[in-house]
């Protein structure tokens, strides 16, 4: 049953089959008549092609299109939306073929002499139907299973990134504290890993503790370590977190594919949706150089 659209072609194109030689053509047309000009019709008009043809005007003939093939200036066949005598039905085996003239049927006796293989291409290689009326098909990625954020190398590059105008931000630079290891001391002291003046010699610990998570250890006893603004005494970070030690203001940030915060890597159904559950993660064994 035909729907309500019209077609507008304009397509140039050239084949070669190996022992055989080339056949260029033209397929042009506006609304629901379009012409096929080729330069050989016998290319197509192979034994082994046949069923591929009645498969073509048959599909024209229910969406009421009509192909008209032409070689030169002469008119040799009809597919689709046309009407063929009962002779010809018995010849072509369709009733949507229609033979133009003596050089049409010449043509087609011609070509079913032909000892060349198949040209056109099988069904297998038509793109899949759309339903109807006409309407775009998708090539549409396989379904992905849902991800952890349970990374296996325990990373995702957890740091701390001095905050724009913090104090001891540098004009034009950035200044990044990498968290490695299972435990990161910060402080005025020699022997911490980020050393930051005005602070008491060990005034925070950053623990990369057996469950993967970081976690934030106030040390100074002054209340000055603050997450979000608030005081913590202890306090898993997560990614974004607005972490202060002493006049010192940093950012939190962790890859999400690793910060448990997140479950599944991410925000799909919304903060008050239904997540489903992860399996557990893989425990971090102490060592003395970190995980």
């Amino acid at each position: 049953m035909a729907g309500s659209f019209e077609l507008s072609a304009d397509l140039r194109f050239t084949a070669q089959v190996p022992g055989y030689g080339e056949v260029a053509g033209v397929l042009t047309g506006q609304g629901r008549d379009l012409e096929l000009r080729v330069s050989d019709p016998l290319f197509f008009a192979g034994r082994r092609d046949a069923a591929q043809v009645r498969s073509i005007a048959s599909a024209l003939a229910d969406l009421g299109i009509r192909l008209s093939v032409i070689a030169g200036e002469r008119l040799l066949l009809e597919l689709g939306s046309t009407r063929s005598g009962w002779l010809q039905r018995r010849v072509t085996g369709s009733r949507h073929l229609r033979v133009v003239g003596v050089r049409g049927a010449l043509a087609g006796a011609r070509g079913r002499t032909r000892s060349s293989g198949q040209v056109l291409p099988g069904r297998e290689l038509l793109p899949p139907t759309t339903l109807f009326p006409l309407a775009p098909t998708f090539n549409r990625p396989p379904l992905r299973p849902v991800t952890t954020t349970h990374d296996p190398r325990h990373g995702g590059s957890p740091r701390l990134i001095l905050a724009v105008g913090s104090y001891g931000w540098p004009e034009g630079g950035r200044v990044i504290h990498p968290l490695r290891g299972a435990r990161t001391t910060i402080g005025s002291g020699p022997d911490c890993d980020v050393r930051l003046e005005g602070l008491e010699e060990l005034h925070a610990v950053v623990l990369h503790d057996a469950d993967d998570e970081l976690v934030l250890v106030d040390e100074s006893g002054t209340a000055t370590t603050r997450v979000n603004g608030m005081p913590v005494q202890r306090r898993i970070l997560r990614t974004g977190n607005r972490v202060e030690i002493g006049d010192w203001t940093f950012a939190y940030w962790r890859a999400e594919y690793a910060d448990h915060g997140r479950p599944y890597g991410g925000r799909i159904g919304g903060e008050l949706g239904h997540q489903k559950a992860q399996p557990p993660r893989h425990r971090i064994e102490p060592t003395e150089s970190g995980p």
